[in-house]
């Protein structure tokens, strides 16, 4: 049986980039179906205020990358935390991407702020700090492309440290069976990110903007986190199977 997730999407792509793609829920759901797990995703865009029915179920809630801040105080994304305590309250499994993993991070007790690093962007490599059963195929460090000046400056104080670096300490981390976020970027391709770099050159500076573009040539494991976030999904917990009375 399939699983089934829905896409929190929290952007309005640039207007020169939504003919090409769309915005982050469809290209989520282009990396998703290049991973083995069978799974189907409803989107959802929460800055124009769309959520899914109360009646609608699904097996975990993705919430993606957003050029807002996870920290600011618009009303759409206070309506979003709300919502999503309300999810984590009730069980539901939650996946972040960038923003998502940086809100998460801040409702669930942690702190993000904006990184005295300055912007990443580009792809960038993190060693991997922990094991989990979900986290297959294996690899001997995590590349991803990413694109961000905020970060996760504090934990939630049970949250556990899956990759890191030097620039970015906190770059995925999951919270037991319920949790699972990534600041890194599984759903970008080259183009996207070299789009991006163009677009933001002024911003960045020039030294920024250089090695980024300098690091698409290399690849990057978008599609291997597909795969961890969708059996991190379908992962069921070993019951503790209670000790039988002694005669």
């Amino acid at each position: 049986m399939s699983l089934r997730v829905c896409i929190l999407e929290t952007d309005i792509l640039r207007p020169g980039l939504i003919d090409q793609y769309q915005g982050y829920g469809q290209m989520f759901k282009r990396l998703f179906a290049k991973q083995p797990i069978p799974a189907e995703f409803v989107v959802y865009n929460v800055v124009q205020g769309e959520y899914p029915s109360d009646d609608e179920v699904f097996d975990a809630y993705l919430v993606t990358g957003s050029k807002a801040d996870s920290f600011g105080t618009d009303p759409w994304i206070q309506t979003l935390k709300t919502y999503l305590l309300k999810r984590y309250e009730r069980g539901d499994k939650l996946l972040g991407i960038c923003f998502g993993h940086q809100l998460l991070a801040l409702l669930l007790g942690g702190k993000t702020e904006r990184a005295g690093q300055g912007w990443g962007m580009g792809i960038h490599d993190y060693k991997l700090d922990a094991k989990a059963p979900w986290m297959s195929p294996e690899v001997p460090e995590l590349t991803l492309l990413i694109s961000h000046q905020d970060q996760v400056t504090t934990l939630p104080d049970n949250a556990t440290v899956i990759a890191s670096s030097e620039f970015c300490p906190f770059a995925a981390y999951h919270i037991g069976d319920q949790v699972l976020c990534f600041q890194g970027h599984p759903e970008f391709i080259h183009d996207y990110s070299r789009e991006l770099l163009e677009i933001l050159q002024t911003t960045l500076g020039e030294k920024v903007y250089t090695n980024g573009v300098a690091s698409l040539e290399r690849d990057h494991h978008g599609v291997t986190v597909a795969e961890w976030m969708m059996r991190f999904v379908a992962h069921k917990p070993e019951a503790k199977v209670k000790a039988s009375p002694s005669a």
